[in-house]
């Protein structure tokens, strides 16, 4: 028989309060707080700032914009040789666009003033090499133009014109002395000097009484005074031999420059009359083209059909028929060469601006790499209460300065090349204007947002936890 052990019964109560109490009959129980107050049943009076009702419990506050500033430019600052190789290509791009900018304007600039130098309001008229009365039974010839045409012109037929003179051009050796130079010789009217905008520097030009007694007198452009005398000495008055025929010098023409490739200096004028009758042969000799000068600019165009309608007249060809001469105006010649230079410019521009293009992902390569590297910052940064949002604006604002800083530098780097080159380069002409600056500097800030808004938002996508644990 197994015995079980006694169980001891339960105090009484009054047994129960008595141990509750001490020796002295202290109740020993620790107070009990009171309960707070029903809630009033009136609504607080609403305060200025205050949240909407349902949403006090949801308001965040974002962090301070100098204070995403402060920490983005420490993180700048805490690699300064990164940052600077990174804002390298951007400083280069920047500078290339405003150095070819402005070297294109430039070379614009000085093509269009070279043309104007050639001639005001210049029409330049030469015969089209086709045959002309077939259709009619005449027998066919080259088209020419002849002298009697261009005296056809007057105040009647062509009031829009106020001068013509023929060039007769053809190359030829010219002698004084022992000096001897290759130049264009042109058989010209003395109102040519107007025409081609010519001045005189030392003598006189030809005169009508040259023209009409086919005198024996040239005037030697600025390259060929250079090259008889080297010297420097005066020429007026002195014989020098054009094509084997001894001639008289009556004055040299002031220098004009080259227009491209083409020197305006390397010529010789004597008169038409001279050129075609005791000179040149006759192939050399016949007039290949003209210069007639307009009015004024607005006048070119109806100079141009005054011309057309002249020759129409003249050589009976009928309005449905092919032009038998080609007019080409000093308008037509300068838009020509805008619009080229304008292209040639676009294209320096855009071969520059893919320098941009690679410094923009040299930014967001180097703005990657950070991220990677203070990935355990952002999750401490997220653990102790920092937003997605603060996350995204610290790293973009450290992707921008760089862009915006680099593309600063790069205008200032772009204004001195533009400033210099020319003072390295004789011949070299640059035009600095104020829309490639305004336009390379916008174009650097967007590199910096497109390029910098990739690594910033996988920075504020980051897990805390994950991030926590990287090492």
């Amino acid at each position: 028989m197994t015995l079980q052990p006694a169980v001891a019964a339960p105090p009484p109560p009054a047994a129960r309060e008595e141990r509750r109490r001490g020796r002295d009959g202290a109740d020993e129980r620790p107070a009990q707080r009171p309960l707070p107050p029903p809630p009033s049943e009136e609504p607080r009076p609403e305060r200025p700032g205050d949240a909407p009702p349902g949403r006090r419990r949801q308001q965040t506050h974002s962090m301070p914009v100098w204070e995403n500033l402060r920490i983005a430019f420490n993180g700048l600052a805490a690699n300064k040789m990164r940052a600077a190789l990174t804002m390298l290509g951007i400083i280069i791009g920047v500078a290339a666009v405003i150095a070819m900018i402005a070297l294109g304007e430039g070379a614009r600039k000085k093509t269009l003033a070279q043309i104007d130098a050639l001639g005001t309001n210049l029409l330049l008229v030469q015969a089209e090499r086709r045959r002309i009365g077939q259709s009619r039974g005449r027998a066919a010839t080259w088209d020419r133009i002849k002298i009697d045409d261009l005296k056809a012109f007057n105040d009647e037929s062509t009031p829009s014109v106020v001068n013509v003179s023929p060039e007769i051009n053809t190359t030829t050796t010219v002698k004084a002395g022992n000096q001897t130079a290759e130049t264009n010789a042109f058989g010209v009217w003395p109102n040519w000097i107007e025409i081609r905008n010519h001045k005189v520097a030392m003598g006189r030009f030809l005169t009508a009484d040259d023209e009409q007694k086919k005198s024996k007198v040239v005037v030697l452009g600025w390259t060929v005074y250079q090259q008889l005398f080297p010297d420097g000495d005066d020429p007026t008055g002195k014989l020098i031999r054009v094509n084997n025929t001894g001639v008289r010098c009556i004055g040299v023409l002031a220098p004009k420059g080259a227009s491209g490739s083409q020197d305006n200096d390397n010529l010789i004028a004597m008169p038409a009359s001279t050129a075609q009758k005791r000179v040149f042969n006759y192939w050399q000799a016949r007039v290949r083209q003209f210069a007639a000068q307009a009015a004024s600019k607005e006048a070119m165009p109806a100079a141009q059909e005054e011309i057309d309608r002249l020759w129409r007249k003249r050589y009976d060809v009928k309005p449905s028929d092919e032009n038998i001469i080609s007019v080409r105006s000093q308008g037509e010649i300068a838009e020509f060469a805008d619009q080229t230079g304008s292209t040639f410019t676009a294209l320096l521009a855009s071969i520059a601006g893919v320098s941009l293009l690679v410094g923009g992902i040299g930014i967001m390569n180097i703005m990657l790499v950070s991220v990677t590297e203070r990935t355990r910052e952002i999750g401490i940064r997220k653990a102790i209460g920092a937003k997605r949002r603060d996350i995204l604006s610290q790293f973009l604002i450290e992707a921008v300065s760089l862009s915006l800083l680099g593309g600063v530098i790069g205008i200032a780097l772009g204004v001195g090349i533009a400033l210099v080159l020319p003072k390295l380069i004789a011949e070299t002409e640059t035009v600095l204007t104020a829309a490639p600056m305004i336009l390379s500097f916008g174009f650097s800030a967007a590199v910096g947002i497109f390029f910098g808004f990739y690594p910033a938002q996988k920075a504020s996508k980051l897990d805390p936890i994950i991030a926590l644990r990287y090492e």
